[in-house]
């Protein structure tokens, strides 16, 4: 975390926001892809939070294990796995200013296409029940994931499809997310961008990730979530635009 003090301010920020993304509070998660690649590089941000990420899935598996199964998980899984394949290769083609530039578009698309679904949400499902829509569901989910730890709105489409209430969606949601990012950790490995380096940060962030699932507990108790939602989205909408341009 060497560095100066506004990369550590942001560091701890975007553990915070991982934490509160797994609390249930979900549109922080995009805001902690910005966070962390404006700290620490846009590329090596990737495989620096991705063990962050799998300490907060295992907690927020283990409150939510009574609620959803995996079954719907292993549906995705294939092109999941194959989209995560397709990311690696292409992440291991940029460099970090490039791959900020990717990162930054891609969060603004995932903001465009929240603005859709929100919109638009009953055509949307409609178009749910064509036989690739998991497939090409869970392929995006696994392009995204690579390359920017990002895929919860592509998660969160799909799941949608399939009208779970509240407590089985979430439970599916976590132990996708348990069962992908597990599956990254050999390919973000290979780049590079997990090291014994990235490892030690973690250690030193992941009071922040707890100090996250328990306020976005709290905040949930006090403030209605779509509000918090719409305001972590336009603090993502700057974010990302300042990821592009610096």
């Amino acid at each position: 975390l060497g560095g100066g003090f506004l990369p550590l301010c942001l560091a701890l920020l975007g553990a915070v926001s991982i934490g509160l993304s797994k609390s249930g509070l979900s549109g922080s998660a995009t805001l902690s892809v910005v966070l962390m690649a404006q700290a620490f590089g846009a590329k090596q941000s990737v495989g620096l939070v991705l063990p962050m990420l799998i300490a907060a899935d295992l907690m927020g598996y283990w409150i939510n294990r009574h609620g959803g199964s995996w079954r719907p998980v292993w549906s995705m899984a294939p092109p999941a796995m194959l989209g995560v394949v397709v990311g690696w290769i292409s992440l291991d083609q940029i460099d970090n200013s490039s791959a900020r530039i990717v990162i930054g578009w891609l969060i603004l698309g995932l903001l465009g296409f929240k603005l859709v679904l929100d919109w638009k949400r009953q055509e949307l499902l409609a178009l749910t029940e064509h036989g690739g829509f998991a497939w090409s569901m869970g392929f995006t989910a696994g392009v995204t994931t690579m390359l920017a730890n990002a895929a919860g709105p592509v998660m969160t489409v799909y799941l949608l499809s399939k009208r779970l209430e509240k407590k089985e969606h979430i439970g599916v949601f976590v132990r996708f997310f348990l069962f992908i990012n597990l599956f990254k950790v050999p390919f973000s490995a290979n780049l590079g961008i997990i090291n014994a380096r990235s490892l030690s940060t973690n250690l030193v962030l992941l009071p922040a990730v707890i100090a996250g699932i328990l306020l976005g507990w709290q905040i949930l108790k006090r403030i209605p979530q779509k509000s918090f939602e719409w305001l972590l989205f336009v603090l993502t909408l700057f974010a990302a635009a300042w990821l592009i341009a610096s």
